[in-house]
Formats: C-alpha cells, structure tokens, sequence
C-alpha cells in the first residue's frame, strides 16, 4: 500500500518530516520525496509531497507513530494530509500537542493507525484533532 503524505501549510515541513520518517528503521528506503515537475523558465521545484511504500505487518503503526511525534516537536501549527493508493485520505491537525499526555498521543496513533489501515473500496475522508479537539 502506498500511502502519499502532504504537509499543509509549512514550506519547509516536507523536507523536515522526510528526514524524520528516514531515520526511522522499518521506514527507512520506504520513503520518497516526490516533486512536481519544473514550471516552465525555473530551474527546479520544491517537493511537495512524500511517499511512504508500506507493507503488511505493523509498518502504518510506525508511520502513524512516526508523524505524530515530528508533529509533537512542531513549534506552529501543523496538518497532514495522508491519503491511500485507494483516494481514501485522513488529516492530522495537531495544535501545541506538545503538553499532550501519553495517553492522549497513543489514542491519535491509534486512530490514525484504523485511518490507514482500512480497506474500504470508497474514497472516504476523515479528519484527526489533537486533544481536545485541538
């Protein structure tokens, strides 16, 4: 399974959660900068999004574990976009997440975990808070 990673509204977010997903273990070569081509007169573009080749067997648990924690040390607010070969999509909107209890951040993964994890036919979406619905 596929799974395409987009990060809203922060320039420098893709670059920044791509070095943080590489240096994960079970991710590591799983993951990929994916840039658009060049618009016509610039010499290049910036990547715009991420794409994560996961396999069966826990690898969405590390991923979702893995987003959420470089969210946690995010200073501003941050949103991903995490969408499935199959069109179904999730965002993950975290907002000073970092005073979030362990409880709380092991219930976003595992929500985020079911979002990733399903195998529905239809392209559905889903959106995840930070506590409270932050």
């Amino acid at each position: 399974m596929d799974i395409t990673v987009t990060v809203v509204g922060n320039v420098d977010g893709t670059h920044s959660l791509y070095s943080w997903l590489s240096a994960e273990e079970e991710l590591r070569g799983r993951v990929q900068l994916m840039e658009p081509p060049p618009e016509p007169g610039t010499l290049g573009s910036f990547p715009e999004t991420l794409t994560a080749v996961l396999a069966p067997g826990g690898i969405s648990a590390v991923l979702a574990s893995a987003v959420i924690a470089w969210m946690r040390h995010r200073t501003s607010e941050v949103t991903c976009k995490l969408t499935r070969s199959d069109g179904a999509s999730v965002e993950v909107t975290a907002q000073r997440v970092r005073s979030t209890d362990v409880a709380e951040v092991q219930a976003l993964v595992t929500q985020l975990c079911r979002a990733l994890d399903q195998s529905t036919g239809a392209a559905d979406k889903a959106a995840l808070a930070g506590p409270s619905g932050q």
